[in-house]
């Protein structure tokens, strides 16, 4: 569908397929919030996103919606979860403890985090919470029918996934108003808008469809796309494997709900150095955690610039700085550039790399400001500057190689003691040349000039800079680093080091 150098992006071809069916569409996507929310979820939320945005920019009328699957169950106690939550196995996640106090439920934990980096990130979706839309009836009429053909669904299930099904197996899992939980319950018989119910805490009764329970996974999905009319949705592989949750679902929705499956976009995973990242088994980096290292922008091109089809290799360290060298080098005018930019957009131009060196030789704020200055950059709004510096300050502390990281040694190293006289001579040198106003690109070129003049290879000036102000033999862009610092500083210790 879309490469980076093809005029029309994948989500354009996307929009132009649904348009061919309708002039209105709806475009869902939807994630359970039982753990951590990381940047893997984000696919489908941001394929969704920009779908919705190709729509709109086409002109036709578009919602874009999220359902936070909050009535699920919890289905086993996760590895960063205390022993206490053994004992809510099985119940709603709207229904069990914060794990830190601090919010109205254990979904509410996971999804508020969440919903506050999709509000970063420029994706303003509806939200819908699956356990007020039962709790409302929204799904009355849907779990009716699902209970009333019961054994077509059944049929249904079996012949597309090839599975027996149980001779009580219900498309609907009871609540149980005693102990609480969904996993435990079977249901004995329908009648009139209540369900018939025995439990295995040993609880026995009815329960009204309006908030007594759910339908089952496979039978939910394909009941919510005719209820909210959805046309368009993503979802990850696993779900459009053959047999799988898509292809139920398809037969679910024409034979029992008659309504038009939604078009599909499958997408593949986003894989952390190699391992698919998974909330459950703590494998993970949140999108709040990578808004803390890159721009929004950043995050959005990470998506927008591959096909769904297609994995993502996500590593928060040496990759994450090239995909931001990439961003930085996009033609303003591009169809990528355009999905990948927010409501607000960067408004400084400062190169990542740059600020990744200035953060390490600043000691505040102001001396960001004001190093920044010097370099010839616009500080103007320094409140898009020190969010771009804080967000390369957190990389180097959190994902930097070593190479990138370094530290400004206050006094003249041990290490400059062991230069040879050539590489002293070329520091007198290039002390003498930086005495007038040079830019960083001059400093670059003059460190090539002088070692030509002394008549040693460049590389054996570099490690002179280095050892003379890191004390170590590598270390940033030398000249956008010496640019950095104060001219005074820089001279003092160029000629230090020669002596």
């Amino acid at each position: 569908m879309e490469s980076l150098n093809e005029k029309v992006h994948w989500a354009d071809v996307v929009a132009g397929e649904l348009a061919k069916r309708s002039d209105e569409h709806v475009v869902a996507c939807g994630i359970t919030p039982s753990g951590p929310i990381h940047i893997g979820n984000m696919r489908e939320v941001l394929t969704a996103d920009l779908v919705y945005r190709a729509l709109v920019d086409a002109g036709t009328k578009a919602r874009l919606i999220y359902i936070a699957d909050t009535f699920d169950p919890l289905r086993r106690r996760y590895p960063f979860l205390d022993e206490s939550y053994d004992e809510h196995i099985g119940k709603p996640l709207s229904r069990i403890p914060c794990p830190c106090g601090g919010h109205t439920s254990y979904a509410e934990h996971f999804l508020e985090p969440f919903l506050s980096s999709l509000d970063r990130l420029d994706v303003h979706p509806e939200v819908l919470r699956a356990h007020e839309l039962y709790e409302r009836g929204v799904y009355d009429d849907a779990i009716i029918r699902a209970l009333q053909r019961r054994d077509e669904i059944a049929h249904i299930l079996e012949e597309v996934s090839a599975r027996r099904l149980s001779s009580e197996w219900s498309p609907f899992s009871v609540l149980c108003p005693v102990c609480g939980r969904l996993n435990s319950t079977r249901v004995l018989g329908y009648e009139g808008g209540r369900v018939l119910f025995a439990c295995e805490c040993g609880e026995q009764g009815e329960v009204d469809i309006r908030g007594g329970g759910k339908l089952t996974w496979r039978v939910d999905w394909a009941a919510r796309w005719s209820i909210f009319k959805i046309t368009c949705e993503p979802f990850g592989k696993d779900h459009a494997a053959a047999g799988g949750s898509y292809d139920t679902g398809v037969r679910i929705s024409r034979e029992i709900y008659g309504y038009e499956p939604p078009y599909p976009v499958v997408y593949e995973w986003i894989q952390l150095r190699g391992t698919p990242m998974s909330s459950s088994k703590g494998v993970a980096v949140t999108i709040e955690d990578m808004l803390d290292v890159v721009p929004p922008e950043v995050l959005r091109y990470l998506i927008a610039r591959i096909r769904p089809e297609k994995h993502i290799e996500f590593d928060p360290s040496r990759s994450l700085l090239q995909l931001i060298d990439e961003f930085e080098a996009l033609d303003t005018n591009s169809r990528v550039y355009q999905l990948s930019r927010t409501r607000h957009g960067m408004s400084v131009s400062i190169p990542f790399r740059h600020m990744v060196t200035v953060v390490q030789t600043a000691q505040s704020e102001r001396q960001v400001l004001d190093v920044l200055k010097r370099s010839g950059y616009a500080v103007e709004d320094e409140h898009e500057v020190l969010a771009l510096a804080h967000n390369a300050r957190v990389w180097v502390q959190r994902y930097a190689p070593e190479e990138f990281r370094f530290t400004l040694a206050p006094t003249l190293p041990e290490a400059a003691h062991s230069l040879s006289e050539e590489q002293k001579r070329a520091l007198a040198l290039l002390a003498e040349s930086m005495k007038g106003p040079m830019s960083a690109e001059e400093i670059h070129a003059e460190v090539y000039a002088v070692a030509e003049r002394v008549g040693i290879k460049a590389s054996k000036v570099f490690q002179a800079i280095y050892m003379a102000f890191l004390g170590r033999r590598s270390g940033p862009r030398a000249g956008w680093f010496l640019f950095s610092l104060d001219r005074n500083f820089v001279l003092t210790r160029l000629r230090e080091a020669s002596a």
